[in-house]
């Protein structure tokens, strides 16, 4: 009997621990930086076009950590369509993505 209450505390134990590693790992492991980093990290870019019509930007940028997307040129949305009032294709930039109503859109813009 004594055996099998060991076994037994082993293998509480054992997933015990398993679920703690697991719950650790959701919130300090590989997402971790991403997590860090999200929270007001500014992204370097290049205004290659602006469309104040569609209240569009396009931006050649580098990796964007929040959104787990490499460097890469890509257009986005703004979410105030004043900001393309500051910019015009060829400044360097500051800028900060996020996905607003499903689509990718700068939420924060500073010339470089």
């Amino acid at each position: 009997m004594k055996h099998v209450s060991k076994t037994a505390l082993t293998l509480a134990l054992g997933l015990s621990a398993a679920s703690f590693a697991f719950a650790n790992d959701a919130h300090h492991g590989p997402g971790a930086p991403q997590v860090a980093q999200a929270a007001g990290t500014m992204t370097d870019g290049e205004v290659k076009k602006v469309d104040k019509g569609t209240g569009k930007i396009t931006i050649k940028h580098g990796p964007l950590v929040k959104l787990d997307m490499p460097a890469m040129t890509m257009v986005f949305r703004v979410a105030d369509p004043k900001m393309l009032d500051q910019v015009k294709p060829g400044d360097k930039i500051k800028f900060e993505a996020d996905k607003v109503n499903g689509a990718l859109t700068v939420v924060t813009l500073e010339p470089a």
